[in-house]
């Protein structure tokens, strides 16, 4: 078998087979390879039986590019080795023992959908209000208890709160319900196995016996369940190599403890511990900033990765004034890098959380650069901002049929299909819109919140928070608990900065002017399934990817790090963990940015810059000051509004946009003026730069 490919690190990962081999893989230092050729020479050069080897991954991508790369190098044999996921591996063992866990042979796996179903009916069969008990926070405890192998039974020594006793309940009767229906839900797919080993002992040490061999990969993302697997399984051999890296440790918030991988040669007596420090990804000033991030977390391996890639140019370090700016400026250099030949698909721009991909997705339509947005829909299709929208749409225009439809039962308000149905032919009899044809019932208390919106004189910014407020959509995200709906809230709070942005850029609060604005952007034809586009997405979802030119954006105290972990040091620690995965995606070029003040959920904010930035050496920054920006994107408060102007009804103002008009009417921080045809009524911000009052003039 030939190993000249490989450096002498990752030869002595192929060779060491016997006992267990701890194998740290830095970024970028060809963990994947390692594993294969691991795979590859068990086979070729031990003669190991390929039925006897157990290689275990974390996502069906990786398990197919591993199985991939095992065939290219054994051919057909290959199909004998198990190389799977966790939760395929866990099915395997359920199918060939289903009966001593007292199932049938045609049991189904529930995906997550069929397992919020049952647990909405099971609290509604207890006589609990779903508006009380979400019903997406409970799967959610029940999902983690499980994953910390607690059944309801030993669950119940847990449940200290009235709410966790509901949570017992529910837990309770959705076993039992899964049984009857000679079910498995996901989280069963790793509960049960163990479970099986615990209860007969025989079984497990057939297994023990079967596979002689046991590879894991990402093995810092395991949680208590995968842990406990893998030490079974390998117990009777211990011929168990763990490959992975305590640096990209990123996923502590769905259950991950890359404590295990730290604790391994604890857990194995012996362990062969190979640090893979070459990296073959990044320049080196890239590898030395990730150095100096990552050097500051107490709870680490020691390791230091080197290359012998070009030196590179340095990281640039952009300050830009504001959250438009720093979207300008990273155009602006994807424009340059366009022009100097490099395609879209070799450039990334990373960032901590979601809604920070709206100003980004602007920027780019406007310069007409192709883009795809990785792990998300794009800002405007989401579902919760469509909903979003849809409510205004018809606080604007009642007789708007489609936005009704899509808002009636948003959240849901027990309007089932049949009252629609009857409803919408009730609407075509009289020749009305749906909601003019409401007189009663569910349908009317939804026809008096809408009215009782309309009647509220107030900014746009203040409407969108009556609206999440007084339909219930804030009140439900933030009662399921789970990092879905934190996502969802966090996007709609991002819509108060569109809303804030065009009052103040324009000092125009008027719904209609509005609807209009965003519809220019939300209605760009739908992005062709094109691979030549600049890619956007999460620093989470960019773990296990690269790219040749990488821009890190919002670079800021409260953003990256994110503001829920400033007062927690492991919350911190995991923060620059991410900050080290981001770092090193990038190949040849990094560009890290941050702004100086940033409107955050129709809030202004001063941030300071991310201490991850500080911690990386002046030698590998390149730190650029300049404020390069777009007259007409340079909008800020401060600037545009001054608020000792005092008006009075009846005074004559200039607009530069409608003219002449007159103040009709006074209410907090909005005027209401009327202009001559086609204007006519605006309601505007007190005191913006765009009118000035003529003076010593009024009717």
């Amino acid at each position: 078998m030939n190993l000249e490919l490989l450096n002498e690190k990752q030869k002595k990962a192929v060779v060491t087979t016997e006992g267990p081999v701890l194998v740290i893989a830095g970024a970028g230092s060809g963990k994947t390879r390692v594993l294969t050729t691991r795979i590859a020479y068990l086979v070729q050069e031990k003669n190991v039986n390929p039925s006897h080897i157990l290689a275990i991954t974390f996502t069906n991508k990786a398990a197919k590019e591993m199985k991939e790369r095992v065939f290219s190098y054994l051919g057909s044999i290959a199909y004998n080795i198990q190389i799977s996921t966790f939760h395929s591996f866990g099915l395997q063992l359920i199918k060939e023992n289903y009966e001593v866990l007292g199932y049938k042979p045609n049991f189904t796996i529930l995906d997550s959908d069929d397992t919020l179903t049952i647990i909405k009916k099971t609290i509604r069969e207890l006589g609990y209000d779903l508006k009380e008990y979400n019903p997406k926070a409970i799967r959610s405890k029940i999902s983690g208890a499980k994953n910390e192998l607690m059944n309801a039974k030993e669950y119940e020594k847990y449940a200290a709160t009235a709410y966790e006793q509901v949570v017992l309940k529910v837990y309770e009767r959705y076993e039992r319900k899964l049984k009857i229906n000679n079910a498995f839900d996901f989280d069963d797919l790793l509960m049960k196995p163990i479970e099986l080993f615990r209860n007969h002992p025989e079984i497990l040490k057939k297994y023990q016996e079967k596979y002689e061999y046991v590879l894991v990969d990402e093995y810092q993302d395991t949680n208590e369940a995968q842990y406990i697997i893998t030490k079974m399984i390998s117990a009777k051999y211990k011929n168990i190599c763990v490959v992975g890296d305590d640096s990209q440790a990123i996923y502590a918030w769905r259950g991950a403890n890359y404590k295990n991988i730290l604790n391994f040669e604890k857990d194995f007596e012996n362990t062969k511990t190979i640090l893979l420090e070459e990296n073959y990804r990044s320049t080196k000033n890239i590898l030395c900033a990730a150095n100096d991030i990552i050097k500051n977390n107490k709870q680490r391996k020691d390791k230091k990765l080197w290359t012998s890639n070009e030196e590179g140019i340095k990281i640039k370090y952009h300050k830009a004034d504001n959250e438009k700016e720093e979207a300008f400026y990273v155009v602006t250099e994807i424009a340059s890098l366009l022009k100097q030949g490099i395609k879209e698909k070799e450039i990334a721009i990373l960032y901590r959380t979601n809604a920070q991909s709206r100003n980004m997705e602007e920027a780019l339509l406007k310069e007409n650069i192709p883009y795809k947005v990785v792990g998300s829909f794009y800002f405007y299709n989401r579902k919760e901002i469509k909903d979003l929208i849809c409510y205004l749409k018809l606080i604007y225009n009642t007789n708007d049929d489609i936005s009704f439809l899509r808002v009636v039962n948003v959240p849901k308000r027990g309007i089932g299909n049949k009252t629609i149905e009857m409803l919408s032919q009730k609407a075509m009899t009289e020749g009305k819109s749906l909601f003019e044809s409401i007189q009663d019932g569910k349908l009317l208390l939804f026809k008096h919140l809408i009215e009782e919106i309309q009647k509220v004189d107030c900014s746009l910014t203040e409407l969108v928070d009556l609206i999440l407020e007084k339909t219930g959509m804030r009140e439900e995200l933030e009662s399921e608990k789970t990092l879905e709906a934190d996502i969802r809230l966090e996007n709609l709070e991002e819509f108060k900065t569109i809303t804030k942005t065009f009052e103040e850029k324009s000092g125009i609060i008027s719904l209609e002017d509005f609807l209009n604005e965003i519809s220019l952007v939300s209605d760009i034809e739908e992005h062709k399934n094109n691979t030549e586009v600049v890619t956007l997405m999460t620093v989470h979802s960019a773990k296990g990817l690269e790219f040749e030119h990488v821009f890190l954006i919002g670079l800021e105290e409260g953003i990256f790090p994110h503001n829920n972990s400033l007062m927690d040091q492991e919350q911190i620690e995991e923060e620059r963990r991410l900050c080290y995965v981001a770092v090193t995606r990038a190949k040849q070029t990094l560009h890290l940015v941050n702004a100086r003040r940033r409107t955050i959920f129709g809030d202004l904010s001063y941030n300071m810059p991310s201490r991850f930035i500080d911690e990386i050496g002046e030698d590998y920054l390149e730190i650029d000051e300049v404020i390069r920006i777009q007259p007409k994107i340079q909008v800020h408060k401060e600037d545009m509004i001054d608020s000792s102007v005092a008006y009075s009804i009846g005074e004559k103002v200039e607009h530069e946009t409608f003219g002449i008009g007159i103040v009709v009417g006074i209410e907090k921080s909005i005027l209401t003026v009327a202009f001559s045809h086609p204007h006519g009524i605006k309601k505007l911000l007190k005191g913006h730069k765009t009118f000035r009052k003529v003076s010593g003039e009024s009717i």
